[in-house]
């Protein structure tokens, strides 16, 4: 049995998930320490202790994280690598939980894929620290899928509504339900987790606020806005090839391209309904789509 969690570091607190996540786990009433780097100059609310480390140096997370129940990792794609000397740190400082940067697609299912390829480093990190708990049963540590980050895909233009030009992209038939997640859903489901540590201990979750098609969306801004908007339509096929071209020449930035086809393509089946949703199962009810569409149309 897992003892109950009550103090949490969450790293790369500053970025775009980790405020959602640091300020749930505050309404929650959890001690939040955000870990920075040591040239960081971001600021956090009072009642958040502040700690800057050295991500290469195990000796220096480990002292950082003394005293600690879990450390919840909110680090970027592209910094995944550096999770290994915080694995190692938390295990020697004898953390319960670790939840790493995982969020987006659902690693475990990736295969021997281009987007695979480019999630190594989520991958090899989830592997690495599934063994050092089988080595160690006291440490626990939770996945978690969210699918695309919804409501900051509207607010970045990430997912092809634009509300200033009133255009949208829609890929294949738009008629493929896609996994999505709002940022404070995802802070809300960290929440639940630490909260049942004994339920959610050594799972890969899958969750969603919901699941919309591109073209339930389009229905929805049209009808909020009260005019037709441009849609250009597009090939998730041609999106696979122009991620492809991209990788051969090591060019990361494939990853957005080889998305859209994963998430987008008609048939994709990878929408997380019913029983496949595990938000349920930790006590969160499906968000209103319509709802947090017209919050970012009006702000």
């Amino acid at each position: 049995m897992t003892s109950s969690i009550k103090n949490v570091v969450v790293v790369g607190a500053s970025g775009n998930l980790g405020k959602e996540v640091v300020e749930e786990l505050i309404k929650a009433n959890f001690n939040v320490t955000a870990f920075t780097r040591e040239n960081s100059t971001s600021t956090f609310p009072p009642n958040v202790t502040v700690k800057k480390v050295n991500y290469q140096s195990v000796e220096s997370l480990t002292t950082a994280l003394e005293g600690q129940d879990a450390v919840v990792s909110t680090i970027a794609t592209v910094a995944i690598g550096s999770q290994t000397a915080l694995v190692d740190a938390a295990l020697a400082a004898k953390v319960k939980r670790f939840i790493p940067s995982e969020f987006g697609v659902n690693t475990r299912i990736l295969g021997d894929t281009a987007i695979g390829t480019i999630l190594q480093g989520k991958v090899k990190t989830l592997d690495y620290i599934n063994g050092k708990s089988q080595e160690n049963p006291w440490f626990t540590w939770t996945g978690i899928s969210s699918g695309l980050f919804f409501d900051w895909g509207l607010k970045y233009g990430t997912n092809g509504f634009n509300k200033d030009t009133k255009t949208a992209v829609i890929y294949d038939s738009g008629n493929e339900p896609v996994q999505a997640s709002n940022l404070a859903f995802v802070g809300k489901a960290i929440v639940a987790i630490l909260s049942q540590p004994d339920k959610t201990a050594n799972q890969y979750l899958t969750i969603a606020s919901f699941n919309p098609s591109q073209n339930q969306i389009l229905e929805i801004v049209e009808a909020e806005t009260g005019e037709k908007w441009k849609v250009d339509h597009a090939s998730t096929a041609e999106q696979e090839k122009i991620g492809l071209e991209k990788l051969s020449k090591g060019d990361y930035s494939a990853f957005s391209n080889l998305l859209r086809r994963r998430v987008y393509a008609d048939g994709a089946n990878h929408a997380v309904k019913g029983d496949k949703n595990a938000a349920t199962t930790l006590g969160l009810q499906e968000e209103d789509l319509a709802a947090t569409v017209k919050a970012w149309l009006h702000n």
